[in-house]
């Protein structure tokens, strides 16, 4: 799990718990909560969701995406270099054909397909199209995903307008019973307060983390795609690492640097 986003998310949950609960007692936390309103604002801006959704199965994939923005990212670029540093040691020594075995011990499946279709002989240029359509699918696939919460961000606070119109319209229609405006003018304004809430506290920091863990990952596959049409080419070992740590910053092409003179040494 990314402990950067439980603590967020559970710790945004407290702050505003704690701005509820100040300088008041516990039952204050009643006046915010109203099922009509909750209906209207989650139930109606997840239903918009779901009419632009491709189809139901698609909206179930879409709200589960969430343990993604919930969960470490599977792909290191530096294990990504010294995997493709020890592949091309191989091919060097023993050749391209080697790699095929090589390939059983690979656990990442978008390396493993480009190291076999170099065993199979294909064209470097056909090797760089097929893995690099595969990387366009996959950043279709992580958009459509990031879309999605985008979406609910926007219709969110949409809904949460919706349910403080209709709170206005009951209130104005019982205006002569003055005692009744306080209570209805506050069950109103909850629907724009749990509208804001779903877009500030869920959806748009759960859309950006996926955007920045599909960066990520498309980064890596990218500098898969260099290293093995490098390893492909000839290219001496040395050259490659050099190659591929231009993708790192700075700051940690250093560490890796330090880390290969400690082995060296």
């Amino acid at each position: 799990m990314d402990l950067a986003s439980i603590i967020g998310l559970v710790m945004c949950l407290v702050v505003v718990i704690f701005g509820i609960l100040y300088g008041q007692p516990v039952s204050a936390i009643l006046n915010f909560v109203d099922i009509p309103s909750v209906l209207i604002t989650i139930g109606g801006s997840l239903l918009c969701t779901l009419i632009m959704s491709p189809s139901l199965k698609g909206f179930v994939e879409n709200i589960s995406s969430i343990r993604l923005a919930l969960s470490e990212p599977r792909s290191d670029d530096e294990e990504a270099i010294k995997t493709i540093i020890q592949l091309s040691n191989v091919a060097r020594k023993e050749g391209l054909l080697a790699l095929e075995e090589a390939a059983n011990n690979v656990d990442d499946e978008f390396m493993k397909k480009g190291l076999l279709l170099l065993v199979d002989g294909t064209d470097p240029e056909l090797v760089r199209n097929i893995l690099e359509t595969e990387l366009s699918c996959i950043e279709s696939r992580h958009a459509g995903k990031v879309a999605f919460w985008e979406a609910w961000a926007a219709m969110g606070p949409a809904w949460g307008m919706i349910g403080t119109l209709i709170g206005l319209i009951n209130m104005l229609k019982k205006l002569d019973d003055i005692s009744s405006v306080g209570p209805n003018m506050a069950v109103a304004l909850i629907t724009t307060f749990y509208g804001s809430l779903i877009a500030n506290w869920v959806c748009i920091p759960v859309a950006a983390k996926l955007k920045q863990n599909s960066a990520k990952e498309i980064g890596v596959k990218e500098l898969v795609v260099e290293g093995l049409l490098s390893i492909q080419a000839g290219e001496n070992p040395r050259v490659i690492e050099e190659k591929l740590k231009s993708f790192l910053s700075p700051a940690r092409r250093a560490v890796m640097n330090d880390e290969s003179g400690e082995r060296v040494g």
